[in-house]
């Protein structure tokens, strides 16, 4: 049996997309997860802990992701695109985003910069 091992690429994407379970084996202890402007997370525990509060909002209401760029170089991969958010047939928010994720050389991931910006028109 052949243990699959994402790439850094589908680690970051499905992290930008809300579906952070697939990157938690990746993370590294010491991660920093930098939402510029909000909050900055240490430590894979704080990081886990945001990302599990993250999911329960996703479920509570209805998600539509859209990713318009991937560039991958080296240890670092960039995501851009939007998030719409609808509950009850009605847009509760809109968020253009990009994600810098950087990669140490254990394929571990050690930092991430989100940057997010709301449009709720």
């Amino acid at each position: 049996m052949v243990n699959y091992k994402p790439s850094i690429k589908e680690i970051a994407v499905s992290f930008s997309n809300g579906n952070f379970e697939l990157a938690f084996p990746y993370l590294s202890e010491d991660i920093t997860w930098n939402i510029i402007g909000e909050n900055v997370l240490t430590g894979k525990t704080d990081v886990i802990a945001n990302c599990q509060q993250t999911a329960a909002y996703f479920k509570s209401v209805q998600t539509n992701f859209i990713t318009d760029h991937i560039i991958v170089a080296d240890n670092k991969v960039v995501v851009s695109g939007t998030a719409e958010f609808i509950k009850d047939g009605r847009r509760v928010n809109f968020i253009s985003a990009c994600d810098v994720y950087e990669f140490n050389g254990n394929h571990e991931l050690e930092k991430i910069s989100s940057y997010c910006i709301s449009d709720k028109k």
